[in-house]
Parts: C-alpha cells; structure tokens; sequence
C-alpha cells in the first residue's frame, strides 16, 4: 500500500516536472514565434515604408518632370513669340532702311539740281543784265529818232507787233495746212510710216503680293513650323516672303516675280489642303507646281502663236511668249497686248501693201524680252533684240523689237508699223486702268491749259482726254487768230503735259446772227 502511495506521488511529481518542463518549453517555442512573427512584421512594415517612400519620390520626380515639360512649352512658345516679333522688326526695318535710303537719293539729286539751277539762275541774270543794256540803249535811239514819249512808242510797237504776228502765223497755219491737204494722198504711205507717236510713260507700281485664305489661324502655326522651319523650308525653295500678321484668315506672298509668286501661292495653298506640312513635303509640292506652270507657261504661248497664226517659233521663244501671261503694264496684260499688237501691224501692213504675216509676226514678238529683264541687264528693247537674234528670228523682227520704242527709221517699215500697233493698244480707252482722281485731274488740266488762252469762251475734254474742243469769240478772233490758238492749245499740251497716245484740239468759231420776225 505503502509502496503504491510512493509510487503514485513519484509518478504524480515526475509527471508534474514533465507538465512544467513541457509547458516552459511550449512557452518558449510560443514566445520564439512570436518574436519571429513580430520581426516579419517589423521587416514587412520597413518594406512597406521604403515602397511608400520610393512611390513618393516617383510621383515627386513625375510632377517635377511634368512641371519641367509644362515649363519648356511655355518658354518655347515665348521663344516662338520673340522669334516672329523680331522677324516682323527685320522686315520694318528693312523697308525703313530702303525708305532712307531713297531719301538720301532724292536729297543727292535735289541738291544737284539746286546747283544747277543756280548755275542757270546767274548766267540768265548775267544775260538779262546785258539785254537790259542793250535794249535801254536801243530805247534811247529810238525816242531821238521817233521823237516820241516812250510809254508813246511802247504801246504803239507793241499794238503793231502784235497784230502783225497774229495775222502772219494765222495765214501762215492756214496756208501749210491746205497745202497739206491737197497733197495728203500722195503721201500717204510716208505720212503713217514717220507718224510721231506718243508713248505713255512707265509705271512705277505692281502688284508684288498674292493672298492665301486659311481654315483657320491655328493653321499659321502649321505653316511656321517649329521654330520656324516650315517657313524658312519654304521661303528658302520658293524664293518668295511669307507675310503671317494680325490679319484672320490670311497668309500673305510677297515676290517682284509674278511666276515665282504664283508657284508659291498655289503650292501653299495645296499644302493647306493637304495638311501635311514639312520641309520634305513643301519641297515635293513646290517640285510638283512648277512643273505644272511651266506646261501652262508653255501652252499659254502656244495658244497665243495660233491665235495670231505665228508659226515656226523656236520652243524656248514660245516660253518667253508664255511668261509675258504672268506680266502687266498698267495693269494691262503684256501678252494680250502683244496679240492685240500683232493684229494691228497685220492690218496696218495689209493696207500698206507688205507682209502681213511678218508683220504680225514682229507685232506678237517685239515685248519678249519683259519676259526676261529681270534675269538679264538692259531695258526690255536690248534684250528681246538679242533673244531673238540668238533664237535665229529674222532681221525685220529683231528690229522691230529693238527700235519700237525709238524714234523709227524710214527705211525699216515694220520697225516703224509696230510702234503705231503699239502706241494704239496703249492708248486705246480702257487698256489701261487709271484712278478716278487721276482721271479727274487730267480732264481739268487739259481744260484749265485751253481756258488759258485769249479769246477762248469755252473748252471741253471728250473721248477720255483724247480730244479738246475750243469755242473761241468771234468778236474777240479771226480765223487766222483761231488758228493761232488751235497751234497754241496743241505746244502747251505737248510742253506741259505727259499723256498716252494722242489729243486732237478742235477750235470752234462761229457767228450767229439773229432777228424777230414780228
């Protein structure tokens, strides 16, 4: 019993070291993960942190990338701005450049002719001051010879010359004009070969722009190009400025060449269509449009050839002619004139009994070197004459192209039949355009000349300034006296005035007697 009691407290307290020992070594095993769980915690917390940490430096260095590029726009739309600003100061100051220096010119000549005219001014007074010597002393003579006062002798001489002179060069203007008259058929072939024809005087203004409509003005940026490349791409090809201001809607061409200005209006404005817009492109375009034109340049001479039935024309003279399609003369087509003009001389030709084909043949071809003055020096005559010469056209062409805007001579009928076809397409009503102040002004000029004149009641301009019509007083005039005046009009018009073509002055003189039958 004894023994069972032992052995039931030894195995109870052995059982109880087994509880202890298993319970402290379950506690330190629990405690040991717990530390483990504990520190995955901690490294998971850490590497939560840093992840935390390396998204906020990502979005920080993002905002700050996004905030760099924002900037960049800015400061290259700014740029963008001085860049166009600075271009438009360059181009003002440029034209203000020309501006001064053409001012500069003009004070050069100015002073030059003030010198002169001094020059001239004394040795007129020098002169004056030895006709006044010389016509006191006369005066002298003539009061102790006379015996009379001199106001006397002044007012008489002076009654006698001028009734003299009226007389002498009104019976004298009658006299040539009736003998011109009885002889006018026999001459008449001369009297149009050495007809004076009067040319207008040259331009000073033309059209050097073309416009260009755009869908809209976001359009312009397009066409500027980051930092202006596209612009300067397509300047650089074309050869032409390209205007882009203020104004919506529309870009501006500017080029002295008509044909180089036209290609550029028409490759810009295909560029717009087209939308794609970079160096490669425009020059692929600009390739394209002048290939084009030049066929149209072609095709517009050889329609003006058959138009005047011309044939035989060496094929770079037929791209001259075309060329004249893009030029104008107070704003007068230069190749419709000188189709116009080649009709003329065949007419004119036809009723003098020579070749009507050569002559419109030197009609169509005496403008063509307008075609090319501005490649080559000298005025449009030199140059057609020797364009032509080259290009093996006969000598009667090359010298109607070279002397119709000289005094023609004799010998060379077409020279001289092409200046007529020429001054009459000129001067013809409505080739050329002018302002209606400019008109105005003409007209009252004209009118104001005549009004001058002693005796003259009334004048008229008619036919757009190509006529004047005088009424004169019949109480006042003879007709000797009326023909005087008629001469008159016609020296101060040509002395005082600059005009296209012709005026004919027809003075008017008439008696009108009237009774009352009662």
């Amino acid at each position: 019993m004894l023994q069972c009691l032992v052995a039931f407290i030894l195995g109870a307290i052995i059982g109880f070291i087994i509880a202890y020992f298993g319970v402290k070594t379950f506690n330190i095993a629990r405690k040991k993960d717990a530390e483990s769980i504990a520190k995955e915690i901690l490294e998971r917390a850490e590497q939560d942190a840093d992840n935390k940490r390396r998204e906020v430096e990502i979005a920080l260095k993002e905002e700050s990338i996004r905030f760099k590029a924002d900037s960049e726009k800015e400061f290259r739309q700014i740029r963008q701005e001085l860049y166009e600003r600075e271009r438009i100061l360059d181009k003002r100051q440029d034209v203000l450049e020309k501006q001064a220096d053409d001012i500069r010119k003009q004070e050069k000549l100015v002073e030059t002719s003030q010198r002169r005219l001094a020059e001239k001014i004394e040795e007129r007074n020098r002169k004056l001051e030895e006709l006044k010597k010389l016509i006191e002393n006369e005066r002298v003579k003539l009061h102790e010879i006379s015996g009379l006062s001199r106001e006397e002798a002044r007012k008489q001489l002076f009654r006698l010359l001028e009734s003299e002179l009226q007389e002498e060069t009104g019976a004298l203007v009658l006299r040539y004009e009736k003998t011109m008259q009885e002889h006018c058929e026999q001459i008449a072939r001369e009297k149009v070969l050495l007809a004076i024809q009067r040319y207008a005087a040259a331009h000073t203004t033309e059209s050097t722009t073309s416009t260009v409509d755009i869908p809209n003005d976001d359009m312009k940026g397009r066409i500027i190009g980051r930092e202006g490349r596209n612009i300067r791409a397509f300047e650089k090809i074309t050869g032409v400025d390209v205007i882009i201001d203020d104004t919506p809607g529309v870009v501006i061409v500017s080029a002295f060449d008509a044909i180089r200005r036209e290609i550029a209006r028409l490759s810009l404005s295909r560029l717009i269509t087209d939308g794609r817009i970079h160096p490669s492109r425009i020059e692929e375009i600009v390739r394209e449009t002048d290939h084009e034109m030049q066929s149209l340049i072609q095709k517009a001479g050889s329609e003006a050839c058959d138009e005047v039935d011309v044939h035989g024309l060496n094929d770079r003279v037929v791209n001259f002619l075309g060329r004249l399609h893009f030029r104008t003369s107070y704003s007068q087509n230069v190749l419709r004139h000188s189709v116009e003009v080649a009709y003329l001389s065949g007419m004119i030709a036809a009723e003098l009994g020579l070749d009507q084909r050569l002559a419109r043949r030197c009609g169509l071809l005496h403008d063509i070197g307008k075609a090319a003055d501005h490649e080559l020096e000298g005025g449009h005559p030199q140059i057609g004459a020797e364009l032509l010469k080259r290009y093996g056209e006969p000598t009667e062409v090359v010298q109607s192209a070279l002397g119709h805007h000289d005094d023609p001579r004799i010998d060379d009928p077409y020279t001289v039949i092409v200046a007529a076809a020429d001054a009459c397409s000129a001067s013809r009503p409505g080739a050329r355009r002018e302002t209606l102040e400019h008109y105005i002004k003409r007209m009252e000029d004209l009118e104001a000349i005549a009004n001058e004149f002693s005796g003259v009641e009334q004048a008229y301009a008619v036919q757009a300034g190509r006529e004047m019509r005088v009424l004169v007083s019949a109480s006042q005039t003879t007709d000797e006296s009326a023909a005087q005046i008629c001469r008159g009009i016609v020296n101060a018009l040509t002395q005082r005035l600059q005009f296209p073509g012709e005026i004919k002055v027809t003075v008017i003189r008439e008696t009108r007697c009237t009774e009352i039958a009662k």
